[in-house]
């Protein structure tokens, strides 16, 4: 039996971000990863999986000292967007000048953030990796503070005062706590890709609304070629089968059609990925000894690109609670320690997850009525520079949803 202060379940990028933040104590960490290996990322190739990382959690990745090495491989900040209803004419800009600030957001492909996160506990003292291993039961709290047993697939026990669930949105320490979730399926799959565009994507975010879904062009740098583009495009199922199966010029011309042009031709595009898309929320994130983060604790649609974000907000709440826990010498798996963690994140999480079902809602509709006033408040906001400092400043993630 190996005794450790605090195990974390899943070493991807909120996983890490939890044994960063956590650096600086003396408490004794352990990550427990399945991958046997750290991801790969190459300079001449895009990955697939890309994230929208705000301003707060840029700069929590800089003070865990994991932006530098992020930086030295990619990160695309950009500064504008552009958002419109393809149903009418209504279009809104933004510009991070005109907001005052010299970006609006940064796209990074996962592997670079989590090996940059690698990198920053790669001599970290107090953490002990268990790799290659997946853990196959966890215990009952053994005690009034929540101490629990963790097995793991090569039969190693594991035992501490807290066990983190970071293993994502089929997590299984979420199923083995017993905690009740509330989730449906929105009814639409996501296709994503790479693709470069005849036109420069003009270091702006590029979103499409439509009744069958958004669809997103962000844009990526490759090796200073600013014509290409990550792709999100939600759809129904039916089609997104349907456009997995196209060949590579006829998808092409899809993706021109739908995005109307706004680009130019997609030239070329590289590699598809299509999977379903589900809302979950765990209605409790913690028990004796167990909290969950990130995706084990909620997901949401990719419409604003707001769900590593708002697990990176968990890691740096839960942190801080562990440190203070630890600092005045509190149990950490107690219930009286973990809720301020809870109380933190739950309606901040709670808060973005209305506001993104709102918003798919809203434009999933074709009624003329719902389409007019639609049109007319998109154009109401594009008018008032107030309005829309006040979206940006939210999307920058420096001001919580929830009061």
């Amino acid at each position: 039996m190996q005794e450790f202060d605090l195990i974390i379940v899943g070493g991807g990028m909120t996983g890490l971000a939890v044994a960063a933040g956590l650096r600086h104590t003396r408490l004794r960490l352990a990550i427990v990863e399945a991958a046997a290996e750290p991801p790969t990322w190459q300079a001449a190739q895009l990955d697939l999986r890309v994230s929208a990382l705000s301003e707060a959690s840029r700069q929590l990745l800089e003070s865990l000292g994991a932006w530098k090495h992020m930086a030295a491989m990619r990160v695309n900040p950009y500064q504008g967007m552009r958002v419109w209803d393809s149903e009418g004419t209504a279009e809104v800009v933004f510009d991070a000048a005109e907001a005052g600030v010299s970006h609006l957001g940064y796209l990074v492909e996962n592997p670079v953030t989590q090996l940059g996160l690698l990198q920053a506990v790669e001599q970290q003292a107090n953490l002990q990796w268990f790799r290659g291993v997946e853990p196959v039961s966890l215990s009952e709290p053994l005690d009034g503070q929540g101490r629990r047993t963790l097995i793991l697939s090569d039969g190693t026990e594991l035992r501490a005062d807290l066990v983190v669930g970071a293993d994502g949105a089929r997590s299984r320490l979420r199923e083995w706590g017993g905690f009740a979730t509330r989730e449906w399926n929105y009814g639409h799959h996501a296709l994503v890709t790479s693709v470069r565009t005849e036109k420069s994507h003009q270091n702006a975010a590029w979103q499409r609304f439509h009744a069958s879904g958004p669809l997103a062009f962000l844009p990526l740098n490759r090796e200073g070629d600013d014509h290409w583009c990550s792709i999100v495009w939600s759809t129904d199922p039916e089609t997104a089968a349907e456009l997995l199966e196209l060949d590579e010029a006829s998808f092409n011309r899809r993706l021109t059609e739908a995005f109307e042009g706004r680009l130019g031709q997609v030239e070329t595009s590289e590699g598809r990925q299509v999977f379903p898309l589900r809302q979950r929320h765990a209605v409790d994130y913690i028990k004796p000894g167990l909290a969950l983060i990130g995706d084990a604790a909620h997901t949401i649609h990719p419409l604003a690109g707001q769900g590593v974000n708002l697990g990176f907000l968990d890691a740096q709440a839960l942190t801080r609670v562990l440190c203070q826990a630890a600092e005045r010498q509190r149990p950490l798996g107690s219930l009286a320690v973990l809720r301020e963690y809870q109380q933190q994140r739950k309606p901040d999480n709670l808060a973005m997850m209305a506001l993104m079902e709102s918003f798919k809602r809203l434009f999933a509709t074709r009624q003329l009525p719902v389409l007019l006033l639609r049109n007319l408040g998109m154009k109401l906001v594009n008018s008032n520079a107030w309005i829309k400092r006040q979206l940006i400043a939210q999307a920058l993630g420096l001001r919580p949803l929830a009061r």
